[in-house]
């Protein structure tokens, strides 16, 4: 089972890596990790996906908050979220292909953010399930490139973390 959590942390240097090898060290893999500076400039927040049961949610969660500049860890996958990706995807295209590529980043409310002779580079976001269906079909183009980012929550209504 897939766990999101909300972790605040101080904005220092170090705190993503004393982050990271708590992980490496007990063996959990990290699927996905988000980090940036909140409404707080002294405050970061970070985004963490972790697969386990919720032993692990236990563990990795008890582990986090011994860690000095942690201030807050918070499973937020349990409440009603608002959930996002980003990914950039630059696809083989040619003159045949580009309105065809250009047609499924519009069904998918995608940008165009670049357009080179032989590529094009799509922008898009979304929750997890959107980003993977509009790579599935631009698969067939040919992807030269892809990053995404992790996923990045907010719990819906009041602030929680």
């Amino acid at each position: 089972m897939k766990h999101t959590l909300a972790v605040l942390v101080e904005n220092k240097s170090g705190v993503l890596s004393r982050v990271a090898s708590l992980f490496s060290r007990r063996g959990y893999n990290i699927d996905s990790l988000a980090v940036g500076v909140t409404e707080d400039p002294e405050i970061s927040r970070m985004t963490i996906v972790v697969q386990g049961d919720d032993q692990v949610l236990e563990q990795v969660t008890k582990q986090l908050n011994k860690l000095v500049d942690v201030i807050k860890v918070s499973d937020i996958g349990v409440d009603d979220t608002v959930e996002r990706e980003l990914a950039l995807i630059k696809v083989s295209a040619d003159v045949t292909a580009r309105a065809e590529i250009i047609q499924i980043a519009n069904i998918f409310r995608a940008r165009i953010v670049d357009v080179a002779p032989k590529s094009i580079t799509v922008e898009v976001t979304g929750d997890e399930g959107k980003i993977d269906a509009i790579e599935k079909l631009l698969r067939q183009f040919g992807i030269k490139e892809m990053v995404r980012t992790g996923k990045i929550a907010l719990v819906r209504g009041p602030k929680k973390v």
